[in-house]
């Protein structure tokens, strides 16, 4: 702490931005990973429940209102209210069967419950690539100013050059601090994701069976 309070005070404006970057850039990591951590996992619990809830009901609407208190980040539920739509007459979304327009409306809700889950891996991806490069920059651009006041001193001696510079290194050892969590926490949470985005495949494709079957009895009766 003592060496990043020296290199603080001894840096320019140039360094403390790089400084500055680099804690906005851990803050906002954190945070992510908090989040993520949190909602992923309760996502997943949720899927888990709600689709046993739901293919245990008696009936759909049944099926329905369970989801409503299982479902609490709403990932199951835009995939049973697309099966259970139509589209408007006369639009180019109702031209086709049904089984093509079934299909699009449980792809695009699909859609739209993966985004939603994946929300912030970008983030994360940015930082663990970056961080490193910001940080190293940091340790060059820190070089650069103690090797000028070193000169402008007139004293090149070992022991006058080696605390600045040490004190520089300090930055990329910051910018890798920032990068592991981010890189670590970005391939957890892809791997979660991909948990749900698998079990949410599988309940889509059964939601479109049971919504074509339902059809299909309606049509002969």
């Amino acid at each position: 702490m003592g060496n990043f309070g020296e290199f603080w005070m001894q840096g320019d404006a140039v360094a403390r931005a790089v400084a500055l970057l680099l804690l906005a850039m851990s803050i906002s990591a954190w945070v992510l990973i908090l989040w993520k951590a949190w909602t992923l996992q309760r996502a997943r619990r949720d899927i888990e429940r709600g689709v046993a809830a739901f293919w245990a009901a008696p009936d759909l609407e049944v099926a329905r209102r369970q989801l409503q208190t299982l479902d609490r980040d709403a990932v199951l539920q835009p995939l049973v209210d697309a099966a259970a739509t139509t589209d408007a007459p006369g639009t180019l979304a109702a031209g086709g069967d049904r089984e093509s327009q079934l299909t699009r409306r449980l792809r695009d809700a699909l859609h739209e419950v993966l985004q939603q889950l994946q929300f912030g891996q970008v983030v994360l991806a940015s930082v663990g690539a970056t961080a490193p490069f910001v940080g190293l920059f940091g340790t060059v651009w820190g070089i650069y100013h103690a090797l000028v006041g070193i000169t402008a001193a007139g004293n090149a001696s070992i022991d006058k050059v080696s605390g600045p510079v040490g004190e520089a290194l300090i930055m990329t050892a910051a910018g890798l601090a920032v990068a592991i969590p981010a890189v670590l926490a970005y391939n957890v949470f892809g791997r979660l994701a991909g948990t749900c985005e698998a079990a949410l495949e599988g309940f889509a494709h059964d939601l479109r069976e049971l919504a074509l079957g339902h059809r299909a009895d309606r049509d002969e009766a």
